[in-house]
């Protein structure tokens, strides 16, 4: 047999890529059912900022960085007796308009407590309760008043529940805040610890102490 391989091309194949169609590209189909994704709803505060100029007094036990001390002295006013004795050495007689006898006026001293600048949360409403909004309107009105030169982060606010299931005591007292009057802490204190599912609404004014200012700043954030 003779191998006929004279006549084979001995040069080398090259694979020759052929030329395929370019791909266009299309525009995606809308996605069905698809929504712009909401702003993150806010609790609705409203908040004033009270001055020391209004002269505001303060009762109860509160921190003394809440208040300008002030000791003043009143003076009595003069009361008019209902008898005067007569200055014969006789019996008591009526006084009359045209003899009245007028006490010797007297003073004391009184010491009065006024709020200096701070701000005074008036109304508080969540859109979802107990989903932390109202905690984060209360969390950033405490950041901006800690900035804050003259409130240097003092805030008031009046627990005046307009029924029993909406009072703010709780909520408020569970971020720092303290009543002023030192009963009211107690009936708090003692719910908390016994667990009680319905708290007495308590009425009262409510101030957060400096020391809880900053615990109040992180609030519910893990560490």
């Amino acid at each position: 047999m003779i191998n006929n391989i004279t006549g084979m091309d001995l040069r080398p194949q090259l694979s020759v890529a052929k030329a395929t169609p370019s791909v266009t590209s299309m525009s995606m189909p809308a996605i069905l059912g698809f929504k712009t994704p909401q702003l993150k709803e806010k609790a609705t505060i409203r908040v004033k900022k009270i001055k020391r100029g209004d002269n505001i007094v303060i009762p109860g036990e509160i921190d003394d960085d809440y208040v300008d001390i002030v000791e003043e002295e009143i003076e009595y006013k003069g009361k008019y007796s209902k008898y005067f004795q007569d200055s014969g050495g006789g019996g008591n007689f009526f006084a009359s308009q045209d003899r009245p006898i007028l006490l010797t006026p007297r003073t004391y001293k009184r010491t009065t407590k006024y709020l200096k600048n701070c701000y005074i949360i008036d109304y508080i409403q969540s859109p979802k309760p107990k989903n932390g909004l109202g905690t984060e309107a209360v969390k950033q009105l405490a950041e901006k008043a800690m900035f804050d030169s003259r409130a240097e982060g003092r805030i008031v606010t009046f627990s005046a529940p307009i029924m029993k299931e909406s009072s703010p005591a709780l909520f408020f007292y569970k971020l720092g805040f303290r009543f002023t009057d030192p009963k009211c802490n107690e009936v708090m204190e003692e719910c908390l610890r016994n667990n009680m599912p319905d708290i007495p609404a308590q009425i009262g004014m409510m101030y957060l102490p400096k020391n809880r200012l900053n615990k109040l700043l992180h609030y519910g954030e893990l560490f």
